[in-house]
């Protein structure tokens, strides 16, 4: 087990609560920071995929996450009337692994606050300054308080502080995908299937959670756009008002602008994810396109196995090459999959939806079929 009797986690979303929890459960005992000064849960559904329920079950917290969220059994490449282009039976896909279930990030993260509720943790508090040496890791927070530890996990998210400070690194880049994400109080047309809408250059997707409600958003390729809050709600209608009345009867029920969280998808190129005693997991070392919708279940993921390799290892160097080592090649994948599928949104209308009448079940076959094996 390696030496780290003092570790800071930074940022309390999906990530940096999975890795507290993780930490826990192998014995250590970490603090966690988070820059909010309330429990957010930025964004408005998502689809925990099997191989991230895998890990929740580890946590214990995978049946209140089901109990919840709607387990799904079909995704669904539809027209943009919505007409099916292809089908994939996700428990055939996935098999014994786990349930695929669409869930409130809300409900997410309160599953994840009960896992991780021994951690002490403190909100509206930043990171502000990091120096490594042969002792470890001095930090400076915003509150004024400053101190020496063994490991610093950066769990910040795209625009993580600890990857600024600690990294020579690039800021993020424009993914050429805006995304316009909601709740809405209704199941159009007692949807069941996770489906994704097809347009030119854009799609909308839907996807059953909990309390009979649906997780809508709509994804347009292009350059980005500055979307003020007033007047959102018809935007984004007028935007999908050539797609099908599913579509119509989802932005239906939304009331307001406040119902919809509007941003520019950013992802990271390929760099190096730990140096000395600090290590970034889930979107602070490797936000990429969402288009296979892994990354919630990765830095779920991430979050285990760095806690095993701690858990495993002698020294904390030791553990972060061992964790890198195991998971690069697994997010590498997922990256790539990721662009080849939303480069598809580029090709001709008539060409794509050919390609997903064809193949369209076996290629989401062997994009997911890597993932199935445990990390």
């Amino acid at each position: 087990m390696a030496d780290a009797e003092r570790i800071l986690i930074v940022g309390g979303g999906i990530s940096g609560l999975s890795v507290a929890a993780a930490l826990h459960t192998c014995g250590f005992t970490p603090e966690l920071i988070e820059r909010s000064d309330e429990w957010r849960a930025l964004g408005a559904g998502i689809a925990m995929q099997p191989n991230g329920i895998r890990q929740l079950r580890r946590l214990g917290v995978a049946t209140a996450v089901e109990r919840v969220g709607t387990v799904i059994r079909s995704w669904d490449f539809c027209d943009e009337q919505g007409g099916v282009l292809s089908e994939t039976d996700l428990t055939a896909l996935w098999g014994d692994v786990g349930p695929f279930v669409g869930t409130a990030r809300h409900e997410l993260q309160r599953a994840l606050l009960a896992a991780a509720a021994a951690i002490p943790s403190r909100l509206g508090t930043s990171i502000k300054s990091l120096t490594q040496d042969d002792g470890g890791v001095w930090v400076e927070l915003s509150d004024g308080s400053a101190a020496t530890y063994d490991l610093v996990i950066g769990a910040d998210g795209v625009g993580s502080s600890v990857r600024a400070l600690a990294f020579d690194a690039p800021p993020p880049v424009y993914g050429e995908q805006m995304v316009w994400r909601s709740l809405a109080p209704v199941r159009p047309r007692g949807l069941t299937n996770l489906q994704f809408l097809l347009g030119d250059g854009c799609f909308f997707g839907l996807c059953p959670v909990g309390s009979d409600q649906t997780y809508g958003f709509g994804n347009v390729a292009g350059p980005p756009i500055r979307d003020p809050a007033e007047g959102r709600l018809a935007r984004l209608r007028e935007r999908f008002a050539n797609f099908g009345d599913i579509v119509h009867e989802y932005l239906g029920a939304l009331d307001s602008a406040a119902d919809i969280h509007c941003s520019a998808i950013e992802w990271l190129g390929e760099e190096h994810w730990c140096t000395g005693r600090v290590v970034l997991i889930g979107d602070a070392a490797h936000a990429s396109s969402p288009m296979m919708g892994q990354g919630g279940s990765l830095a779920i993921e991430d979050a285990g196995v760095l806690a095993e390799s701690l858990r495993a290892a002698d020294t904390v160097e030791e553990a972060l090459e061992a964790f890198v080592v195991r998971r690069q090649p697994r997010v590498r994948w997922v990256r790539e999959q990721s662009r080849i599928a939303g480069e598809s949104l580029r090709m001709p209308v008539s060409a794509r939806n050919a390609v997903l009448r064809a193949r369209g079940d076996e290629m989401m076959r062997q994009r997911f079929a890597p993932l199935i094996e445990a990390p």
